[in-house]
């Protein structure tokens, strides 16, 4: 089987994070969604996505096997992988109306309007879904168990240095490479996985479910509350609570972040700190794309979404539900507006256009950084993203 991962409507509800990537790509407990489902399944996967995102994560079909399309916004369960191995050519699998996956055999025209023309299997238990931005702090913790399970089944830990002080170590799973020295780890309270070639620095506090990623390193002191996700090549101190990071992302100071979810390639300056409750206790409302408004989450505690490539500097300070668009900078005193847009540049006092030659040198320099090329892959997908949200500034 050739499997596809599709976007479907959800992807909008996931704007910013979705504006460079699509849905599969969203890290939620230790792994991507694409990840986990590679690892299932034993096998690659493409996407099907938006055009301006095709060149970068780019569709295969197969015309020797069938091509089974998966939504890109389920996290995989023991039951949704069998039903799908065992889906025949012009059979869909559906739940509670949504499409899970659909069998197109060797038709590489497919098109998901005539769904209803399809065998459809119905059967099955909701699984795991990423639908809303809050979702994936929310989910993260049910998901760091289950990517626990699924990655260190019938493998043995590294054993951890005697400076640490350690409870419930049979829920700690350190890879190889990683340096834990003279810190604090209570996995009673939900599994503590540490990445390959990572470091813990002394006096860090971790307190499960937690994920350090590949590559990534917590500074001196940090205090990390679960269930909180640390993607790969990040540098992260200070304070953080049920937050995830996808990757290749800087905290590196003191701050709070708390029920949040920070894109690749950000930057947070010393001394940040987000509100994640609001005076009055009650419910948060986040800036919606697909609504063009503010809309209700359900929950107290709520804090800041950030897409990729943004970055604020030091004392910056954001109010409780702030979405932060792909690419903005941030700085100054005050609480800046609760959606800054893509490309904005500026603070409480105002914001102006961020001109993207500015923002693709800064992104060529934070590339260069990590021994990577910022490539005209990368800048025409940003190019895209500015004329696609210039509406909002």
């Amino acid at each position: 089987m050739n499997y596809i991962l599709f976007d479907d409507n959800t992807r909008n509800n996931l704007l910013p994070l979705t504006f460079t990537r699509p849905v599969a790509d969203i890290r939620i407990g230790i792994l991507t969604i694409r990840e986990k489902w590679e690892k299932v399944l034993d096998a690659k996967t493409s996407s099907q996505t938006e055009d301006y995102l095709s060149k970068k994560y780019p569709l295969e079909l197969a015309i020797d096997s069938d091509n089974v399309w998966i939504n890109g916004s389920f996290c995989p369960s023991n039951q949704l992988v069998s039903e799908i191995k065992n889906l025949q050519p012009n059979q869909a699998l559906l739940s509670s109306g949504s499409v899970l996956a659909v069998n197109t055999g060797n038709d590489k025209n497919f098109n998901f309007v005539i769904i209803n023309s399809f065998t459809k299997l119905e059967s099955i238990a909701m699984p795991m879904r990423v639908e809303n931005l809050w979702d994936i702090f929310s989910k993260n913790g049910e998901a760091i168990i289950n990517d626990f399970e699924l990655l260190t089944v019938g493998r043995k830990s590294q054993v951890l240095s005697s400076t640490n002080q350690i409870l419930g170590i049979e829920n700690i799973f350190i890879e190889e490479g990683a340096k834990v020295e003279c810190a604090i780890l209570n996995a009673n309270t939900g599994p503590i996985y540490i990445g390959r070639d990572t470091e813990v620095m002394e006096g860090s506090i971790i307190r499960g479910p937690f994920a350090l990623c590949e590559h990534s390193t917590l500074k001196l002191g940090a205090k990390i509350y679960g269930p909180t996700t640390i993607g790969p090549h990040c540098k992260v101190g200070g304070e953080v609570n049920n937050s995830v990071i996808f990757g290749y992302t800087n905290k590196a100071h003191d701050g709070f972040l708390g029920n949040s979810v920070i894109g690749e390639w950000c930057n947070l300056g010393a001394d940040t700190n987000n509100s994640n409750l609001k005076n009055n206790y009650s419910e948060v409302k986040l800036w919606n794309y697909e609504k063009e408004d503010f809309i209700n989450t359900g929950l107290t505690f709520c804090g800041l979404i950030m897409g990729d490539h943004s970055k604020c500097g030091i004392n910056t300070m954001f109010n409780t539900g702030t979405v932060v668009g792909v690419n903005a900078n941030i700085f100054g005193a005050g609480f800046p507006e609760k959606h800054i847009p893509s490309f904005s540049w500026g603070g409480a006092s105002g914001f102006s256009k961020y001109k993207l030659k500015e923002a693709f040198n800064v992104a060529a320099k934070v590339f260069e950084r990590r021994g990577l090329v910022f490539n005209e892959t990368e800048q025409q997908m940003l190019k895209k993203i500015f004329d696609l949200t210039i509406k909002y500034k």
